[in-house]
């Protein structure tokens, strides 16, 4: 079954009751017993939703995945990860990712004695030389947030498996219609529900797919037992967002180049970081692992003023100054003040996040009206 007709029909069966195409809210808390412990599969909404259940079995079809679980958050699919760890183990992790992210793992787990390696992973050298015999995951985010950094998946899976450490991949920005991490050896794949798979900017949920039985009762096991999960409702949206994820996907892609071609070709951006120019690093490895190359991008300005920056995110009109990503709608955002505040100045601007860094959500307005924007609140 081909991805546009997964997206649609996966997980997904008529009503048997009445019908219904649409699979139903299934709004309770606890459900009706014959006998005890003789139930329909269901006993208490924290650990089974027919909803949730549902937009599980889709999300892990989508990614080519045998088990699917989902949360109230990314950061609690995130947390639930980290949870399969114990004291002493260490992890590698990209160093170039999602603020929320780093603060989850140096102001949480970092107490409980687990140990972070931020690094590089433009190529696995920088990997290699943290692995040691408490190396127990490899987290790894492509393209990454802020920087679109490209990362091998399956180059990192190699390096992982040779450790017999867990690699996680976070794969929000590509969704899983441009990028299947498992088909490259990843062991999770982690979503921001929130963003494109929702789609619409009006939930918020994390989710993960494993095909490894082992990490799927680890992971079911945490689930319920911390009970961060989402409401039926929120099921229900995301369901209905997956059904045009492929279609939306193919005109942020379209958005994003364009509006990409246009800011490396304006007088007042310094450098655009997208991973569809061929003078992208990670380019060809994004050829190889992804089938396009998304509608997130960003750019820093000549000067490198903040100022400059808080001029130009103010001054649009189209797009929207706000967090997050991934909706229909374009947003612009700046890194160093909103997504990234928690990561420290050094550590930022290590990684090339520097004050004029402005990041660009591209949604799927006609793109001349994006561009006409850009090119006001630049001028």
């Amino acid at each position: 079954m081909k991805f546009g007709t997964k997206a649609i029909h996966a997980g997904v069966e008529p009503d048997k009751s009445t019908g219904a195409i649409m699979t139903p809210i299934y709004q309770t808390s606890t459900y009706v017993q014959d006998e005890i412990g003789m139930h329909k599969g269901y006993e208490y909404s924290r650990s089974q939703n027919p909803t949730r259940h549902a937009l599980e079995k889709n999300i892990s079809a989508l990614e080519n995945g045998d088990f699917g679980a989902c949360f109230g958050s990314g950061l609690a699919a995130i947390d639930c990860v980290l949870k399969m760890l114990n004291p002493g183990d260490e992890v590698i992790s990209t160093n170039d990712l999602y603020g929320g992210t780093f603060r989850l793992f140096t102001t949480i787990f970092e107490k409980y004695n687990i140990k972070f390696h931020f690094v590089g992973m433009s190529g696995v050298d920088a990997v290699k030389a943290q692995i040691n015999a408490n190396t127990k995951l490899i987290w790894v985010e492509t393209p990454t947030n802020p920087m679109m950094n490209i990362v091998d998946i399956e180059a990192i899976a190699e390096v992982a498996k040779e450790a017999k450490a867990m690699i996680c991949v976070d794969n929000t920005f590509a969704t899983p219609y441009l990028q299947n991490p498992l088909d490259l050896g990843a062991d999770i794949v982690m979503h921001s529900v929130t963003k494109y798979l929702g789609g619409h900017s009006d939930l918020v949920m994390g989710a993960l797919v494993t095909s490894n039985e082992t990490i799927a009762k680890e992971m079911y096991r945490i689930q319920n037992s911390s009970g961060a999960v989402p409401a039926p409702m929120d099921c229900f949206l995301v369901l209905r967002g997956i059904k045009t994820l492929h279609l939306r996907m193919q005109r942020h892609c379209e958005n994003g180049e364009k509006l990409a071609v246009f800011l490396k070709n304006h007088p007042k951006v310094e450098n655009v970081f997208w991973p569809g120019f061929e003078e992208h690093p990670g380019h060809e490895i994004a050829k190889k692992q992804m089938n396009g190359f998304g509608g997130m991008l960003s750019f820093s300005l000549k000067g490198n003023r903040k100022e400059d920056a808080f001029d130009a995110v103010k001054k649009v009109k189209v797009f929207a100054l706000a967090e997050s990503l991934g909706g229909v709608e374009s947003l612009i955002g700046h890194p160093v003040t909103m997504t990234h505040a928690s990561i420290p100045k050094e550590e930022r601007e290590r990684n090339g996040i520097v004050d004029s860094l402005i990041r660009l959500s591209v949604g799927v307005e006609d793109a001349e009206d994006l561009i006409n924007d850009l090119k006001q609140a630049l001028a």
